[in-house]
């Protein structure tokens, strides 16, 4: 393995202990005696690659957002319409924050740390629902009376809500929750003509986003029906959500076992 190799995953194995520790206790209270035990380097080895504990949360948040990235781009590859891609990516959305631990660390500590890293997940989540809910209006996938601005808050109300209560119980991200959810909503704002093509569990490139174990494919209620005679061209990637790519692709969700503690005989930052 050569210098850079290792590097980089030291780099790595830093910002996922980091996750792990923001997670459990919360930014403040993780220490980098913990994070740098964690990862199995020194305090030296951590401070060549961070200058501190923000700069450690800083690089959560962003592996976060790479990882969003990634997937919104995977969750909208072969979606027929708008809808179907908005459904598609809230379902991978509530799926990578079940899965991976860097990506429900950046979100906490990007609401709760107050932290000011010029990054904003939930609003670059807000702009990409809203891109889709416009662009489903373009298509006339909506129904008549449906206003967009509404149906933008209620998605991401119901999505971000989600994603905190998750935190405490799993279910809330599960498959079946946000398929439940999308059987309430589609009906209600989706034209007739479109309703019959939308699928509330995810068009295929949903399933086949994540690895096998984490797509709760035995807890899903009966799909739509489908109807059309043939495929449609795909629309484009929602440009909100669909960034540049970068390091740092997700692993499996881990436990953290080690207990939360201010570092021997110095401070938890």
């Amino acid at each position: 393995m050569s210098k850079q190799e290792r590097a980089a995953r030291t780099r790595n194995a830093l910002i996922r202990s980091a996750a792990e520790l923001f997670e459990q206790c919360g930014y403040t209270k993780a220490s980098l005696y913990e994070i740098s035990s964690g990862a199995g380097v020194s305090r030296g080895a951590l401070h060549f690659h961070f200058v501190n504990k923000a700069d450690l949360a800083d690089a959560v948040e962003g592996a976060a957002a790479r990882s969003l990235h990634r997937a919104a781009r995977r969750a909208e590859q072969g979606q027929t319409n708008a809808l179907q891609a908005l459904t598609n990516l809230s379902h991978t959305f509530a799926q990578l924050l079940s899965w991976d631990v860097v990506v429900r660390a950046g979100f906490r500590i990007n609401c709760d740390a107050g932290l000011h890293t010029g990054r904003d997940l939930r609003r670059q989540w807000q702009s990409c629902v809203r891109e889709l809910v416009s662009r489903a209006g373009e298509e006339e996938a909506l129904a008549r009376d449906v206003p967009q601005e509404p149906l933008v808050m209620t998605v991401v109300g119901a999505t971000t809500g989600f994603e905190v209560l998750g935190r405490a119980n799993g279910h809330w991200l599960s498959h079946y929750s946000l398929t439940s959810f999308w059987q309430l909503l589609l009906p209600v704002v989706a034209a007739p003509r479109v309703l019959a093509t939308l699928d509330p569990a995810g068009s295929g490139p949903v399933t086949g986003a994540l690895p096998g174990q984490f797509r709760h494919t035995g807890d899903i209620p009966p799909r739509a029906r489908r109807s059309g005679s043939g495929p449609r061209p795909a629309a484009p990637a929602c440009r909100s959500c669909a960034a540049p790519d970068g390091p740092g692709a997700p692993g499996p969700k881990q436990q953290v076992s080690r207990p939360c503690s201010s570092e021997p005989g110095g401070t938890s930052s």
